[in-house]
């Protein structure tokens, strides 16, 4: 992903509000599921790291973006925003 195309995807992110919140018992099957699905109905989606998570925000961006196969457009404060292209024909495309 270039930097042109990371900028437009933080630009539309910024509008959103985070649609899932990993907490202290960090990422657990049900949120891996979770953001998967997400990801692949909307392709860009923002997660919400609560204060007693146990690891630090980019330590679990990094995991998440691993384990799903997409990546981390920003980490912003306690804030987690992922990118991966769908493939549905369904899903308004970003990119």
């Amino acid at each position: 992903m270039n930097t042109s195309e990371r900028a437009k995807l933080r630009s539309i992110a910024m509008k959103e509000k985070p649609i899932t919140q990993i907490g202290k018992n960090g990422i657990t099957e049900t949120v891996l599921r979770q953001v998967d699905e997400q990801l692949a109905a909307r392709e860009l989606v923002k997660i919400s790291v609560l204060r007693n998570a146990d690891d630090d925000v980019r330590t679990v961006a990094e995991q998440l973006a691993d384990a799903l196969g997409a990546e981390v457009v920003q980490t912003l404060g306690f804030k987690i925003t992922l990118y991966r292209y769908s493939d549905s024909k369904d899903v308004r495309h970003l990119l």
